[in-house]
């Protein structure tokens, strides 16, 4: 057998001569044709074949290089053709869109073409860009060489914006259009954003300062506020995300933050008197962006200052002080909660500013709330319902909260309430109830211990009546023809009154010792003490013109009861009959002959009663009612009546500061003097000055509670 060993050789195909050149050529033709914008004979899938060709026989390298130097040879051209281009910005920022708008395209068609090449050559070959980075790069380096171009874009695209700002129409989507351009290029922080803000600072700096001029403050936020939008608008519609951050700042910082003094002097005040919520609520949500509430702040506890100062320190005005505090009070809480947002801060500064104020005048406050409150709890208020009254008394309490010397205002409510209570005057015995136990939430039970016991006092007088009446001393002893009601009352929980003689009538002694044998003989060690002076009566008086019923007071009815007996009497005879104290005797007189309800006739006539004045019944009074309320001016509030309650609150203090003195030193034994003082500063509800404690130290050592110390006369022993 022959075996016969055939070799065959495959050759390597050779490319045809000048292939890349050839095939280059081609693409060249194809790309100018792009760039100069006109019709190539080559159809777009034979170009992409010519350029897979060339990457397959690895000319990835070479091609990319003359597609570089080719792209770069029409985009310099291009940008150098804008250099002396139209003065007009506008026109020349439209070309400068053209341009760029046709480079976007030529790129994408040239990349359609050489896609093979982005996807193999460049995608395997480190830092090479792909044909689209390659041609924004290109532009931008032309763009650089090209400074006039850049510099008149930029000053085309500011002056623009400007225009825009002062009111013109531009054309927004060409300023769309060049500012991605500039992003896209990756210029726009350096190149637009930069010099942007400088001219935006610029434009705001010089409004704000007109603008602050010419306009109230009002105006001046709305103005703010609209800009502040305007520029929001601009960074939807053309400008960058994020120049938006920056840009609002800058806008606040030209118009609001450096113009925070003046807008707060020029207009907060104006705001707040006419209530302007709206504008209170703008100035708020603007001062809030630039962290300035603390400003505004300071402002408001400034105006409640000052306003409410005027409100509390104006003595010819204390009768309108509460409901003008009350005005004020109201007209702040809702500001606080419509234009202040329920801020925490600035509703504690209402709270401190308005303790400032209610105190800036020691005790008078308090006496006036107490008054305002006896006000609308005594009987007579009509037209207010319960539900009224209640929310009076909430408010008023708002008030009182903000007194430190709450004892004050006990004092006089105690003295106002009794008077309530005795002459049968509350407007609703609910309503009083419901404040004290609003007065016991505030300050505790021992607030309001001795005002709850004037209510079971009166209570308690109500049975004790009713038993007295059923009793056999009543039925058998008390005289004909009189109607008696007794109040008792415990000494402890009622005001002090001073004790005024009178020299009763013969049927009112018989019956007050009746009343006291049976009240003896209920409760024995207890100690009766008649109190003529808060005594009321109704008299039946017969005048020659009708019959009549007199609501009077115990004095008026001692002196009126005279006048049975006698049809002339002088004022020397009245006195010498009734035995009461020569003052309170002239204004019983005053009220009965000189007021409007004129039972007794003064000779001679005037205002005032004299030592030589003669008093003579009235026989020709005559009136419309039949029951007719003589006003009894003792009754009415007098000064020394006032001052006595303010004293007796400053003698109450005294003891509770001898009190708290012993207590601290009873614990403590040894303790300096400065200690003393914050620990009493930190006990004692009321205001106090350092002097006066100093004042009661030294009492309580000449008392021997305490001593100095012999080596340090600063400290202080306690004396068990």
């Amino acid at each position: 057998m022959i075996n016969f060993l055939s070799c065959f050789c495959i050759a390597k195909p050779t490319l045809p001569t000048n292939f890349e050149e050839d095939t280059w050529a081609k693409l060249k033709s194809a790309i100018n044709a792009i760039f100069l914008k006109q019709p190539d004979s080559c159809d777009l899938e034979k170009l992409y074949q010519a350029v897979n060709n060339l990457c397959l026989h690895k000319m990835g390298g070479s091609l990319y290089q003359r597609i570089e130097k080719e792209c770069e040879e029409h985009i310099s051209a291009a940008l150098r053709s804008l250099v002396g281009q139209s003065p007009d910005l506008v026109v020349f920022l439209s070309l400068v869109e053209k341009c760029w708008q046709d480079l976007c395209d030529q790129m994408l068609m040239i990349r359609g073409i050489a896609l093979y090449l982005d996807r193999t050559y460049v995608k395997q070959t480190p830092n090479v860009r792909s044909l689209w980075d390659m041609g924004l790069q290109l532009f931008r380096k032309h763009l650089s060489l090209a400074p006039e171009v850049e510099h008149k874009t930029v000053t085309g695209l500011l002056r623009m914006i400007e225009s825009e700002r002062l009111g013109e129409a531009v054309d927004r989507t060409l300023l769309n259009h060049l500012l991605k351009m500039f992003t896209a290029l990756g210029i726009y922080l350096e190149s637009f954003e930069k010099p942007f803000l400088e001219c935006t600072s610029e434009f705001y700096a010089v409004e704000g300062m007109k603008y602050m001029q010419q306009s109230d403050v009002p105006d001046y936020l709305k103005h703010v506020e609209m800009r502040l939008h305007e520029e929001h608008e601009r960074c939807l519609l053309y400008l960058d995300a994020l120049t938006r951050k920056p840009l609002i700042a800058t806008a606040e910082k030209q118009l609001l933050e450096r113009h925070i003094p003046a807008i707060l002097d020029k207009g907060f005040m104006v705001l707040m008197d006419g209530h302007r919520i709206e504008d209170l609520q703008r100035m708020y949500s603007l001062f809030l962006r630039v962290n300035a509430l603390e400003s505004l702040r300071q402002a408001l506890s400034s105006y409640i200052r000052r306003t409410g100062q005027g409100i509390v320190m104006d003595e010819e005005k204390d009768k309108d002080m509460v409901p003008s505090l009350l005005e004020f009070k109201a007209s702040l809480d809702s500001i606080l909660e419509e234009s202040f947002s329920k801020n925490e801060a600035f509703c504690n500064t209402i709270k401190d500013a308005f303790e400032h104020l209610i105190n800036l005048r020691q005790n008078r406050p308090a006496e006036l709330i107490a008054k305002f409150l006896d006000e609308k709890l005594r009987a007579g208020n009509k037209g207010t319902s319960e539900e009224e009254l209640e929310g009076t008394l909430d408010k008023v309490l708002v008030l009182f909260r903000f007194i430190q010397g709450k004892d004050v205002f006990e004092a006089f409510y105690k003295k106002d309430l009794a008077k309530r209570l005795l002459l049968g005057k509350s407007a609703s015995i609910d309503a009083e109830k419901s404040m004290i136990s609003k007065l016991k939430t505030e300050c505790g039970s021992q607030f309001t211990n001795k005002l709850e016991g004037m209510f079971k006092d009166i209570e308690l007088s109500k049975e004790i009546n009713e038993s007295f009446k059923q009793s056999s001393q009543a039925r058998a002893k008390l005289p004909s023809g009189i109607e008696m009601s007794v109040h008792v009352l415990t000494t402890g929980y009622w005001p002090t009154y001073p004790p005024m003689d009178v020299r009763l009538t013969h049927e009112l002694n018989v019956y007050q010792d009746i009343f006291k044998e049976f009240y003896l003989s209920k409760y024995s060690g207890r100690r009766l003490m008649w109190q003529n002076s808060l005594g009321h009566c109704v008299l039946k008086a017969d005048f020659p013109k009708g019959k009549k019923e007199l609501a009077v007071s115990l004095f008026q009815t001692v002196v009126l009861m005279l006048f049975n007996d006698a049809q002339k009497l002088s004022f020397q005879d009245i006195k010498d009959s009734t035995g009461l104290e020569d003052k309170e005797l002239r204004r019983t007189l005053q009220s009965l002959a000189c007021g409007k309800v004129r039972v007794l006739l003064k000779l001679p006539k005037g205002r005032d009663v004299e030592d030589d004045d003669t008093f003579v019944f009235n026989e020709g009074f005559t009136a419309p009612l039949y029951r007719i309320k003589v006003n009894a001016i003792q009754l009415k509030e007098t000064v020394e009546e006032n001052t006595s309650t303010t004293e007796r609150v400053f003698q109450d203090r005294q003891y509770q500061v001898d009190a708290a003195i012993v207590r601290i030193m009873k614990t403590r034994k040894v303790l300096s003097h400065t200690l003393l003082i914050t620990e009493l500063f930190q006990q004692l509800k009321f205001p106090i000055k350092p002097a006066d404690l100093k004042k009661r130290i030294e009492s309580l050592i000449d008392r021997e509670y305490l001593e100095r110390d012999k080596s340090n006369p600063q400290i202080y022993n306690y004396l068990a």
